[in-house]
């Protein structure tokens, strides 16, 4: 199993569902909100889980898949990957504690932390897609030295 294309499809999927929870939610749809918002919460929790088993078993044994494109490219995409990995881990505490605020009916402070979580999600979201395209898509052979 092609285990980068799968936490890619889940990570885009999630924005997918992102976005579409938001639409729910600014049309005052809160059923179809929470469905969406949980839907995005579960395929999050599946792309953990494995890009976890990925990283820490897989990877080992083939060993890292390594950015061969040179040039300006190159920084934009380690300064890409840093922000989504330093707000992937941000991201966690932050979803769980909306999902707990909106489970405990505290709508004010729901909406109030969501309005941060939420960007950050979709940012680590999409940028999960771009790194897996930057990486078995984009990613040319090994430069010539």
């Amino acid at each position: 199993m092609n285990l980068p294309l799968l936490n890619s499809w889940l990570n885009g999927s999630s924005a997918v569902f992102l976005v579409a929870g938001l639409v729910a939610i600014k049309s005052g749809k809160r059923g179809a909100h929470e469905w969406w918002m949980k839907a995005a919460f579960v395929l999050s929790c599946a792309f953990l889980a494995s890009y976890l088993y990925y990283h820490f078993v897989v990877e080992p044994m083939r060993g890292p898949t390594k950015f061969n494109r040179e040039g300006w490219i190159r920084p934009a995409y380690y300064v890409m990957l840093a922000t989504h990995v330093v707000l992937a881990m941000v991201n966690l505490p932050l979803v769980l504690r909306v999902l707990f605020l909106a489970h405990k009916e505290r709508w004010s402070a729901h909406k109030k932390l969501a309005r941060i979580a939420f960007p950050i999600w979709l940012y680590v979201s999409v940028t999960g897609v771009l790194v897996y395209l930057a990486l078995y898509v984009w990613n040319g052979p090994l430069p010539a030295r």
